[in-house]
């Protein structure tokens, strides 16, 4: 099974989701028309301008400032369809937007989940970083454990949220690179008010090349998902 895979470079949100729209309803059509071949979908990475998100079943009391001083920043708002809570996307930071047809794949949308996850974590292991799962909240974390091998500090160095249908997904990942940590500042990123958000930039204490990042981290998630069939 092949899996495509296209950079958009810089692009503006709302343009963006409607080319996301798209792939997607066309992909939809294809299972509609019996039409299936070896081509399962295509992987979209884009930087973008400073925008926040909010989930379908997000509260928009974790926007913390109005709107009109979130517009005299420069930033967009857009109440979206995935899942999930608020998150900010901008500068620095990798958006991957997988438009698949995952039973092609072989894989459920539970899998689906964990793959982006996985692809992730070995992402961030490349720079020595150990990430992993905090369990009830979606997303890649890192925290801190000392002697007692307790976890604490969390704090989330990628954001996950999806949308499904029919077995054809879209929206995706958020990774900060080098993102300005002080946009998550003015949101309750993903509804948590006791965890904290970082960077690999931040954690390895100098800045990453962010081409190498997004190639790595599609190539990872690429491999992850074609051997599943």
């Amino acid at each position: 099974m092949k899996v495509g895979y296209k950079d958009l470079g810089t692009m503006p949100y709302k343009e963006c989701w409607q080319l996301q729209q798209t792939l997607f309803d066309c992909r939809l059509e294809q299972r509609r028309g019996g039409i299936q071949g070896e081509d399962c979908g295509t992987i979209l990475t884009v930087e973008h301008p400073p925008v926040y998100t909010l989930g379908k079943s997000g509260k928009q009391s974790n926007m913390l400032i109005p709107q009109s001083y979130l517009e005299s920043l420069g930033a967009e708002f857009f109440h979206i369809d995935r899942g999930g809570d608020i998150t900010f996307h901008g500068p620095g930071q990798i958006v991957c937007y997988p438009i698949l047809d995952i039973e092609q794949l072989g894989i459920g949308l539970r899998r689906y989940i964990e793959i982006l996850e996985e692809a992730v974590i070995a992402t961030v292991a490349h720079y020595g970083i150990n990430a992993e799962r905090l369990a009830g909240a979606t997303g890649v974390w890192i925290c801190d454990r000392e002697g007692d091998g307790e976890p604490k500090n969390w704090r989330k160095i990628c954001a996950i949220g999806v949308r499904a249908s029919h077995f054809v997904t879209m929206h995706g990942l958020a990774l900060n690179v080098s993102t300005d940590l002080k946009w998550f500042t003015m949101i309750n990123p993903c509804g948590f008010v006791d965890k904290g958000v970082t960077s690999i930039s931040k954690e390895v204490g100098h800045i990453v090349d962010f081409e190498e990042v997004k190639q790595l981290l599609v190539a990872n998630l690429t491999k992850l998902l074609t051997d599943e069939k």
